[in-house]
Protein backbone atom coordinates (compact mmCIF):
# COMPACT_ATOMS: atom_id res chain seq x y z
CA UNK A 1 0.00 0.00 0.00
CA UNK A 2 1.40 3.82 -1.24
CA UNK A 3 0.12 5.79 1.80
CA UNK A 4 0.16 9.57 2.25
CA UNK A 5 0.44 10.87 5.84
CA UNK A 6 -0.19 14.70 6.43
CA UNK A 7 1.64 15.86 9.44
CA UNK A 8 4.26 13.05 9.75
CA UNK A 9 6.58 15.49 11.40
CA UNK A 10 4.43 15.73 14.36
CA UNK A 11 4.19 13.54 17.54
CA UNK A 12 1.38 11.20 15.96
CA UNK A 13 1.91 11.35 12.58
CA UNK A 14 5.74 10.25 13.20
CA UNK A 15 4.45 7.26 14.96
CA UNK A 16 2.51 6.65 12.12
CA UNK A 17 4.74 6.62 9.45
CA UNK A 18 7.23 5.03 11.50
CA UNK A 19 4.45 1.88 11.69
CA UNK A 20 3.43 1.73 8.48
CA UNK A 21 7.13 1.78 7.28
CA UNK A 22 7.43 -0.93 9.65
CA UNK A 23 4.65 -3.08 8.02
CA UNK A 24 6.30 -2.48 4.72
CA UNK A 25 4.28 0.05 3.15
CA UNK A 26 5.14 2.98 1.31
CA UNK A 27 5.04 6.60 2.62
CA UNK A 28 5.05 10.03 1.43
CA UNK A 29 5.12 12.70 4.29
CA UNK A 30 4.01 15.99 4.25
CA UNK A 31 4.65 18.60 6.96
CA UNK A 32 5.33 22.31 6.74
CA UNK A 33 7.19 22.29 9.59
CA UNK A 34 5.26 25.18 11.26
CA UNK A 35 4.66 22.63 14.48
CA UNK A 36 6.53 19.41 13.06
CA UNK A 37 9.72 18.92 14.13
CA UNK A 38 12.93 18.05 11.63
CA UNK A 39 13.94 15.17 13.24
CA UNK A 40 11.41 13.75 12.70
CA UNK A 41 11.41 13.59 9.02
CA UNK A 42 15.13 13.17 9.01
CA UNK A 43 14.58 10.26 11.21
CA UNK A 44 11.77 8.46 8.85
CA UNK A 45 14.24 9.17 5.64
CA UNK A 46 16.43 6.57 6.70
CA UNK A 47 13.92 4.36 5.48
CA UNK A 48 14.12 4.17 1.92
CA UNK A 49 10.41 3.53 1.19
CA UNK A 50 9.87 6.99 2.76
CA UNK A 51 9.27 10.46 0.95
CA UNK A 52 9.42 14.05 2.61
CA UNK A 53 7.62 16.81 0.97
CA UNK A 54 7.93 19.68 2.87
CA UNK A 55 4.21 21.57 1.98
CA UNK A 56 1.45 23.52 3.73
CA UNK A 57 -2.30 21.42 2.79
CA UNK A 58 -3.83 24.85 2.45
CA UNK A 59 -2.02 24.61 -0.66
CA UNK A 60 -3.16 22.45 -3.45
CA UNK A 61 -0.83 19.49 -3.17
CA UNK A 62 0.95 18.27 -6.48
CA UNK A 63 -1.02 15.84 -7.54
CA UNK A 64 1.26 14.86 -10.85
CA UNK A 65 4.35 14.27 -8.41
CA UNK A 66 2.91 12.16 -6.09
CA UNK A 67 2.18 8.97 -8.13
CA UNK A 68 -0.46 6.20 -7.01
CA UNK A 69 -1.44 6.80 -3.71
CA UNK A 70 -3.63 4.31 -1.65
CA UNK A 71 -4.95 6.05 1.68
CA UNK A 72 -4.71 9.86 2.65
CA UNK A 73 -3.98 10.25 6.82
CA UNK A 74 -4.32 13.53 8.00
CA UNK A 75 -3.06 14.56 10.97
CA UNK A 76 -1.85 17.88 10.17
CA UNK A 77 -2.90 20.77 12.55
CA UNK A 78 -1.09 22.41 15.45
CA UNK A 79 -2.90 20.74 18.76
CA UNK A 80 -1.39 22.07 21.38
CA UNK A 81 -2.88 24.84 24.12
CA UNK A 82 0.29 27.28 22.97
CA UNK A 83 -0.86 26.83 19.39
CA UNK A 84 -4.44 27.92 20.15
CA UNK A 85 -3.24 31.47 21.32
CA UNK A 86 -0.29 31.61 19.06
CA UNK A 87 -1.96 30.33 15.14
CA UNK A 88 -5.72 30.44 15.62
CA UNK A 89 -6.26 31.25 11.78
CA UNK A 90 -3.49 28.79 11.14
CA UNK A 91 -5.67 26.05 12.63
CA UNK A 92 -8.63 26.99 11.11
CA UNK A 93 -7.44 27.22 8.20
CA UNK A 94 -5.81 23.97 8.30
CA UNK A 95 -9.26 22.28 9.39
CA UNK A 96 -10.91 23.85 6.48
CA UNK A 97 -8.96 24.47 3.80
CA UNK A 98 -6.25 22.14 4.20
CA UNK A 99 -8.86 19.12 4.77
CA UNK A 100 -10.90 20.39 1.99
CA UNK A 101 -7.28 19.99 -0.10
CA UNK A 102 -6.83 16.40 0.99
CA UNK A 103 -10.65 15.72 0.34
CA UNK A 104 -10.10 16.90 -3.02
CA UNK A 105 -7.13 14.52 -3.46
CA UNK A 106 -8.58 11.17 -1.97
CA UNK A 107 -11.38 11.49 -4.49
CA UNK A 108 -9.11 12.26 -7.39
CA UNK A 109 -6.75 9.89 -7.18
CA UNK A 110 -8.92 6.81 -6.02
CA UNK A 111 -7.66 6.60 -2.35
CA UNK A 112 -9.28 6.37 0.77
CA UNK A 113 -9.13 9.23 3.92
CA UNK A 114 -8.76 8.73 7.61
CA UNK A 115 -8.90 11.69 9.71
CA UNK A 116 -7.97 12.43 12.96
CA UNK A 117 -10.74 14.52 14.90
CA UNK A 118 -10.03 14.71 18.41
CA UNK A 119 -11.94 14.82 22.04
CA UNK A 120 -12.21 18.54 21.98
CA UNK A 121 -15.32 18.73 19.98
CA UNK A 122 -16.90 17.09 22.94
CA UNK A 123 -15.63 20.55 24.64
CA UNK A 124 -16.65 20.66 28.68
CA UNK A 125 -19.03 17.81 28.29
CA UNK A 126 -21.99 17.50 30.14
CA UNK A 127 -21.83 13.07 29.08
CA UNK A 128 -19.56 11.42 31.09
CA UNK A 129 -18.01 8.99 29.26
CA UNK A 130 -18.12 10.59 25.72
CA UNK A 131 -20.26 8.48 23.56
CA UNK A 132 -20.24 9.37 19.82
CA UNK A 133 -23.70 10.12 19.73
CA UNK A 134 -22.89 13.11 21.92
CA UNK A 135 -22.98 16.40 20.64
CA UNK A 136 -20.76 18.61 22.41
CA UNK A 137 -20.64 21.69 24.94
CA UNK A 138 -18.48 23.74 23.01
CA UNK A 139 -17.86 27.75 23.72
CA UNK A 140 -17.65 28.94 19.97
CA UNK A 141 -15.86 32.11 21.06
CA UNK A 142 -13.37 30.86 23.59
CA UNK A 143 -9.87 30.60 23.46
CA UNK A 144 -10.02 27.19 22.57
CA UNK A 145 -12.95 27.51 19.57
CA UNK A 146 -10.10 27.97 16.94
CA UNK A 147 -9.53 23.85 17.20
CA UNK A 148 -12.56 22.87 18.66
CA UNK A 149 -14.59 24.28 16.12
CA UNK A 150 -12.14 24.01 13.11
CA UNK A 151 -12.57 20.22 13.63
CA UNK A 152 -16.16 20.03 14.32
CA UNK A 153 -16.01 21.75 11.13
CA UNK A 154 -14.32 18.99 9.20
CA UNK A 155 -16.81 16.86 10.47
CA UNK A 156 -19.45 18.72 8.70
CA UNK A 157 -17.30 18.89 5.76
CA UNK A 158 -16.47 15.22 5.65
CA UNK A 159 -20.23 14.50 6.18
CA UNK A 160 -21.12 16.71 2.77
CA UNK A 161 -18.34 15.84 1.46
CA UNK A 162 -19.48 11.61 1.84
CA UNK A 163 -23.14 12.52 0.82
CA UNK A 164 -21.90 14.19 -2.19
CA UNK A 165 -19.01 12.45 -3.58
CA UNK A 166 -19.36 8.91 -1.72
CA UNK A 167 -15.63 8.96 -1.19
CA UNK A 168 -14.52 6.63 1.50
CA UNK A 169 -13.63 8.50 4.65
CA UNK A 170 -12.84 7.26 8.40
CA UNK A 171 -13.06 9.27 11.21
CA UNK A 172 -11.03 8.89 14.40
CA UNK A 173 -11.78 11.25 17.96
CA UNK A 174 -8.34 11.21 19.31
CA UNK A 175 -8.25 11.12 22.70
CA UNK A 176 -4.90 12.47 24.95
CA UNK A 177 -2.31 10.83 23.68
CA UNK A 178 0.97 10.78 24.41
CA UNK A 179 4.56 8.82 24.36
CA UNK A 180 8.13 9.44 23.02
CA UNK A 181 8.44 12.18 20.55
CA UNK A 182 6.46 14.27 22.36
CA UNK A 183 7.61 18.37 21.75
CA UNK A 184 8.77 19.38 25.46
CA UNK A 185 7.51 22.97 24.57
CA UNK A 186 3.87 22.05 23.63
CA UNK A 187 2.14 22.89 26.77
CA UNK A 188 0.06 19.95 27.50
CA UNK A 189 0.01 18.85 31.07
CA UNK A 190 2.31 15.17 30.38
CA UNK A 191 5.43 16.90 29.06
CA UNK A 192 5.16 20.02 31.26
CA UNK A 193 5.14 17.87 34.13
CA UNK A 194 8.03 15.57 32.77
CA UNK A 195 10.22 18.33 31.80
CA UNK A 196 9.87 20.05 34.91
CA UNK A 197 10.30 16.86 36.96
CA UNK A 198 13.64 15.89 34.94
CA UNK A 199 14.78 19.46 35.65
CA UNK A 200 13.90 19.40 39.26
CA UNK A 201 11.61 22.53 39.04
CA UNK A 202 8.01 22.46 40.72
CA UNK A 203 4.91 20.44 38.21
CA UNK A 204 2.58 23.33 37.53
CA UNK A 205 -1.09 21.91 37.78
CA UNK A 206 -3.78 24.28 36.82
CA UNK A 207 -6.78 24.69 39.52
CA UNK A 208 -6.79 22.10 42.37
CA UNK A 209 -5.98 19.32 39.77
CA UNK A 210 -9.10 17.34 40.11
CA UNK A 211 -10.09 17.47 36.01
CA UNK A 212 -9.63 14.31 34.68
CA UNK A 213 -8.41 13.11 31.63
CA UNK A 214 -7.33 9.73 30.01
CA UNK A 215 -4.01 9.13 28.19
CA UNK A 216 -3.54 6.72 25.72
CA UNK A 217 0.00 5.79 25.07
CA UNK A 218 1.06 6.02 21.11
CA UNK A 219 1.20 3.37 20.19
CA UNK A 220 -2.32 1.86 20.95
CA UNK A 221 -2.98 5.07 19.54
CA UNK A 222 -1.60 3.97 16.06
CA UNK A 223 -2.80 0.77 16.40
CA UNK A 224 -6.34 2.47 16.75
CA UNK A 225 -6.08 4.61 14.08
CA UNK A 226 -4.87 1.57 11.12
CA UNK A 227 -7.70 -1.08 12.32
CA UNK A 228 -9.85 2.20 11.89
CA UNK A 229 -8.50 3.15 8.47
CA UNK A 230 -8.53 -0.47 7.04
CA UNK A 231 -12.60 -0.93 8.28
CA UNK A 232 -15.62 -0.03 7.00
CA UNK A 233 -16.80 1.66 9.84
CA UNK A 234 -18.28 5.45 8.25
CA UNK A 235 -19.16 6.47 11.99
CA UNK A 236 -16.99 8.74 14.17
CA UNK A 237 -14.73 6.46 16.56
CA UNK A 238 -13.53 7.26 19.97
CA UNK A 239 -9.70 5.84 19.41
CA UNK A 240 -8.56 6.34 23.65
CA UNK A 241 -7.82 5.24 26.66
CA UNK A 242 -11.07 4.51 29.30
CA UNK A 243 -8.92 4.65 32.43
CA UNK A 244 -9.53 7.90 34.29
CA UNK A 245 -7.14 9.83 36.21
CA UNK A 246 -6.75 13.29 37.70
CA UNK A 247 -4.22 15.55 36.67
CA UNK A 248 -2.75 15.66 40.05
CA UNK A 249 -2.65 12.05 40.24
CA UNK A 250 -0.78 11.97 37.16
CA UNK A 251 1.48 14.55 38.42
CA UNK A 252 2.50 12.49 41.70
CA UNK A 253 3.19 9.63 39.33
CA UNK A 254 5.41 11.35 37.11
CA UNK A 255 7.09 12.56 40.04
CA UNK A 256 7.63 8.83 41.45
CA UNK A 257 8.51 7.56 38.32
CA UNK A 258 11.16 9.75 37.35
CA UNK A 259 12.45 9.77 40.85
CA UNK A 260 12.60 13.63 41.32
CA UNK A 261 12.21 15.41 44.53
CA UNK A 262 9.85 18.28 42.61
CA UNK A 263 7.01 19.58 44.38
CA UNK A 264 3.37 20.25 43.14
CA UNK A 265 2.43 23.93 42.85
CA UNK A 266 -1.23 25.26 41.36
CA UNK A 267 -1.72 28.10 39.25
CA UNK A 268 -4.90 29.67 37.88
CA UNK A 269 -7.13 27.29 35.52
CA UNK A 270 -7.19 28.38 32.03
CA UNK A 271 -10.19 29.64 30.49
CA UNK A 272 -12.78 26.92 29.18
CA UNK A 273 -10.33 23.53 30.60
CA UNK A 274 -12.60 20.78 30.39
CA UNK A 275 -13.12 19.47 33.88
CA UNK A 276 -13.78 15.75 32.78
CA UNK A 277 -12.44 13.82 29.77
CA UNK A 278 -13.02 10.00 29.08
CA UNK A 279 -14.16 8.26 26.30
CA UNK A 280 -16.70 5.26 26.09
CA UNK A 281 -14.91 3.17 23.80
CA UNK A 282 -17.90 0.46 22.92
CA UNK A 283 -17.99 1.17 19.13
CA UNK A 284 -14.34 1.00 18.77
CA UNK A 285 -14.51 -2.24 21.05
CA UNK A 286 -17.06 -3.74 19.15
CA UNK A 287 -16.59 -2.72 15.77
CA UNK A 288 -13.39 -2.76 15.60
CA UNK A 289 -12.01 -5.43 18.27
CA UNK A 290 -9.31 -2.51 19.42
CA UNK A 291 -8.83 -1.59 23.06
CA UNK A 292 -5.45 0.16 24.83
CA UNK A 293 -3.17 -2.34 25.98
CA UNK A 294 -0.11 -0.61 27.60
CA UNK A 295 -0.25 0.63 31.40
CA UNK A 296 -0.33 3.93 32.07
CA UNK A 297 2.50 3.55 34.37
CA UNK A 298 4.67 1.44 31.61
CA UNK A 299 3.66 4.15 28.92
CA UNK A 300 5.10 7.18 31.31
CA UNK A 301 7.93 4.85 32.27
CA UNK A 302 9.29 5.01 28.33
CA UNK A 303 7.80 8.52 27.70
CA UNK A 304 10.28 9.55 30.49
CA UNK A 305 13.12 7.84 29.88
CA UNK A 306 12.82 9.18 26.17
CA UNK A 307 12.57 12.73 27.65
CA UNK A 308 15.71 11.85 29.82
CA UNK A 309 17.76 11.02 27.00
CA UNK A 310 16.43 13.72 24.52
CA UNK A 311 17.28 16.53 27.55
CA UNK A 312 20.15 14.75 28.68
CA UNK A 313 19.11 14.65 31.85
Amino acid sequence: MRVLVAGCAGFIGFHLCERLLADGHEVVGVDNLATGQRRNADDLLRVRRFRFLEHDICQPLPRAALGRIDLVCNLACPASPVDFGTRPLEIMAVCSRGLWNLLDLARELGARLLQTSTSEIYGDPLEHPQRETYWGNVNPAGPRSCYDEGKRFGEALIAAYRRQYRTPIRVARIFNTYGPRMRADDGRALPNFISQALSGRPLTVHGDGRQTRSFCYVADQVEGLLRLAASEVEEPVNIGNPVEVTLLEVAREVIELSGSRSTITHTDRMPDDPKVRCPDISRARTLLGWEPHVARREGLLRTIAWFRQAENV
